[in-house]
């Protein structure tokens, strides 16, 4: 289950209780959090689909501690500004 930002979901990370926070390249703020099954994978990429974005690319990096940090989304392209 994906668990969206809030200040108890951001608790509960910070207490451990929550394997996985689920960033968005750019943002400061997580997206949220979940507990890193392959149901919550889907989950993310059936959310991606109902906003029009193909092939999610999640990436996965582990922490010493166990947890995870996934990042969803491409970073995005720099804006170049034409004359």
């Amino acid at each position: 289950m994906i668990y969206l930002y809030s200040h108890e979901n951001l608790r509960r990370w910070n207490r451990g209780e929550l394997k996985v926070q689920i960033n968005v390249p750019d943002q400061t703020r997580p997206l949220g959090w979940c507990d890193g099954t392959d149901e919550d994978e889907e989950e993310l990429r059936s959310i991606a689909e109902a906003e029009d974005v193909e092939n999610l690319p999640i990436q996965k990096r582990i922490l010493k501690t166990g947890r995870e940090l996934w990042t969803v989304g491409h970073p995005p392209e720099p804006w170049v500004e034409e004359f």
